[in-house]
C-alpha cells in the first residue's frame, strides 16, 4: 500500500487562511480539516488551539516579495517604469495582507502586537522612502520631500484595498437586506495594473528629473 503524502503546516495554514477570510473566527476547525483533507484531531496535533492556528494562518510576511526587487532596481533602468511596476506589487501584496490584518483587528488584538515588528504600512512606507531618496541623490529625480511622495504613493494603495474591502462588505450586507448579487467591483489584474499606471503618471509630472 502506497503511503500516503504527509500535509505540510503550510497547507493546513492555506486552508485555514481561506476559511477565516470566508467565514471570520467562526469557521470551524472540523471545516478547515475537511478542507486540508485531514482529521480535525490532526490540526490539534500541531496547533494547540483554534486561535493559535488563526493567528498563525493570519500572518503577515516578515519581508513582502516587492522589497528584494526594489533593491535589485536601484539606480537602474527607467524610474518612472520600476515605479510603476514596483507600486503594483505593493497593491498585489496588501490585496493579499489587508484582509488578514482587518480580521486580526476584529479579534481584538493590534497589528502592532502581533509581531515583534513595526506594522506592515509604516515598514513599508520608510522603505519605498529610502528607495526614493536613493533615486532623488543619483538625479533620477526631481529634488522634492522623498516622505510627501512615499506617503502619497503607500497611502494611494492601500486605501485603494480599503475601500475594495468596503465595497465588499457594503454588497454583502445588500445582498442579505435585498436579495441582490453582489456589487461589482473590479479588482482584477487589469483594473489594479491601470489604477497604478495613472497613479504614477499624475505624480511622476511633479517629480520627473529636470
Amino acid at each position: 500500500m502506497p503511503r500516503k503524502l504527509k500535509i505540510t503546516n503550510e497547507q493546513i495554514l492555506e486552508a485555514a487562511r481561506e476559511a477565516f477570510l470566508q467565514q471570520g473566527f467562526g469557521a470551524s476547525t472540523l471545516e478547515i480539516a475537511q478542507r486540508a483533507g485531514i482529521s480535525e484531531a490532526s490540526i490539534f496535533k500541531r496547533f494547540s488551539t483554534k486561535e493559535e492556528l488563526f493567528f498563525a494562518a493570519m500572518g503577515i510576511p516578515e519581508i513582502p516579495p516587492w522589497v528584494n526587487e526594489m533593491e535589485s532596481l536601484s539606480g537602474k533602468g527607467n524610474l518612472k517604469e520600476n515605479l510603476i511596476y514596483l507600486c503594483h506589487k505593493i497593491l498585489e501584496f496588501y490585496s493579499e495582507v489587508m484582509p488578514r490584518i482587518m480580521m486580526v483587528r476584529s479579534r481584538g488584538k493590534d497589528i502592532s502586537g502581533f509581531r515583534d515588528t513595526e506594522p506592515p504600512p509604516i515598514r513599508d512606507f520608510k522603505i519605498l522612502f529610502t528607495f526614493l531618496e536613493r533615486e532623488m541623490n543619483q538625479e533620477r529625480l526631481r529634488p522634492c520631500d522623498a516622505k510627501a511622495v512615499a506617503h502619497i504613493l503607500i497611502g494611494s494603495l492601500i486605501n485603494y484595498v480599503l475601500l475594495k474591502q468596503m465595497s465588499l462588505q457594503v454588497s454583502m450586507a445588500t445582498a442579505k437586506l435585498e436579495q441582490e448579487t453582489f456589487l461589482n467591483y473590479d479588482d482584477s489584474p487589469t483594473a489594479m495594473y491601470s489604477f497604478v499606471q495613472s497613479l504614477v503618471e499624475i505624480l511622476w509630472q511633479g517629480i520627473a528629473p529636470n
